[in-house]
């Protein structure tokens, strides 16, 4: 058993299909001691790593304005089957740094030629989105974590179903409705998304050839800037038996708060499935100040409105993380010194507390050993 752990120490974290491969990965490492087994596999496949998932680009194709889907050839390691729905973190280097985030997959949950695609909407304020639709290019080499999440339809399927998506809030769904479309039974699906014009609905052709092929599927396009917002009060109209439906929505945060509220309101909040892209925070925020990374020996000032991961990643440290909204518990660890404050509830936490640095921020100062 010892001989077992120590040959597959050095691949230990590299998830496997069979685990005796990081059996051989292991041995390679410690045959290749001091230099890592990645100096050598790098030269014969810059995909192949026995410490790390990684992909290469392949192809970029603009879907709307601002948003993008990015094909990506899976390497290594890389599970050969997902969950529709799930999301897989993506590493980028841009100027010598690397950036991380989280992105739904908008392919099926299996391939036989080792491609996943995430569809990507370009955020003003987001630098890795706007890189990855108008900068990344084709060939280049990015670092991939293992596809999670709990948003996915269930097996078996449920006879009805209810998705109510807003902006890029389609891309999970998308993976869902690929995979439903596959299918030889289908369930009966009502789709509402909103976008404000026709132009801004992503995936636009492929939904309206749903909408006209699959007969069990139903498509409602709210354009808001024609029509308006679409309010939940339009739902025993236009859907009159949603009660009866399980539901999966996406879409902003005051958009899901107040589904969230609606069906907690009518005792169904069970038949809710929420996936979120930003955190809901509170108007407490922290008082903002110096976070100290010892590992790293790095150091930086923030304001209160700043993670510690967004903190720690502007320096180039890389961070663990899942989800970046506070549910997959990833990003735990334990606060070395000082005071943060949670970004959600506003409760504050000090020293020797195990913190999540997805949603916390610093309140005076700080220190983790990362």
């Amino acid at each position: 058993m010892d001989l077992l752990k120590w040959s597959k120490r050095p691949a230990a974290d590299v998830e496997a299909k069979k685990p005796e491969v990081n059996i051989v990965r292991g041995l390679i490492a410690r045959a290749t001691t001091p230099l890592l087994p990645d100096d050598y596999l790098h030269l014969i496949n810059p995909l192949w790593s026995a410490r790390e998932l990684r992909g290469r680009v392949v192809h970029v194709e603009r879907e709307t304005e601002d948003s993008a889907t990015v094909t990506i050839r899976t390497g290594w390691g890389f599970p050969e089957s997902y969950k529709p729905g799930q999301y897989v973190g993506i590493g980028l280097q841009v100027g010598g740094r690397w950036h991380w985030r989280s992105y739904s997959l908008t392919s099926i949950g299996s391939s036989d030629d080792r491609k996943i695609a995430i569809t990507v909407k370009a955020n003003p304020d987001g630098f890795l989105s706007t890189h990855l639709v108008d900068g990344v290019t084709p060939g280049t080499i990015i670092r991939l974590a293992a596809p999670k999440g709990d948003f996915h339809l269930p097996e078996p399927l449920p006879d009805s179903i209810l998705f109510l998506t807003a902006g890029s809030g389609i891309t999970p769904v998308m993976s869902m409705l690929r995979s439903v479309s596959s299918r030889e039974q289908q369930p009966d699906i009502v789709h509402v998304h909103s976008a404000p014009t026709r132009d801004d609905v992503i995936f636009l052709e492929e939904l309206e050839e749903m909408d006209s092929d699959m007969v069990s599927y139903s498509l409602q396009l709210q354009l808001t800037r024609e029509h308006g917002k679409f309010e939940l009060d339009q739902l025993d109209a236009e859907v009159p038996d949603w009660r009866d439906r399980s539901c999966w929505a996406c879409g902003p945060v005051a958009m899901l708060d107040t589904v969230e509220e609606r069906y907690a309101d009518e005792g169904l909040r069970d038949q809710l499935h929420i996936e979120r892209f930003a955190i809901a925070r509170t108007d407490v925020g922290g008082e903002g100040g110096t976070v100290t990374f010892t590992k790293s020996g790095k150091t930086t000032e923030i304001d209160g409105a700043t993670t510690l991961m967004e903190a720690g990643e502007g320096l180039g440290i890389q961070m663990p993380f899942g989800c970046r909204m506070g549910i997959c518990q990833t990003c735990v660890v334990p606060l070395a010194g000082g005071y943060v404050r949670d970004l959600r509830s506003g409760d504050e936490h000090r020293e020797g507390d195990r913190i999540q640095t997805c949603i916390s921020t610093v309140s005076g100062e700080c220190t983790l050993d990362l």
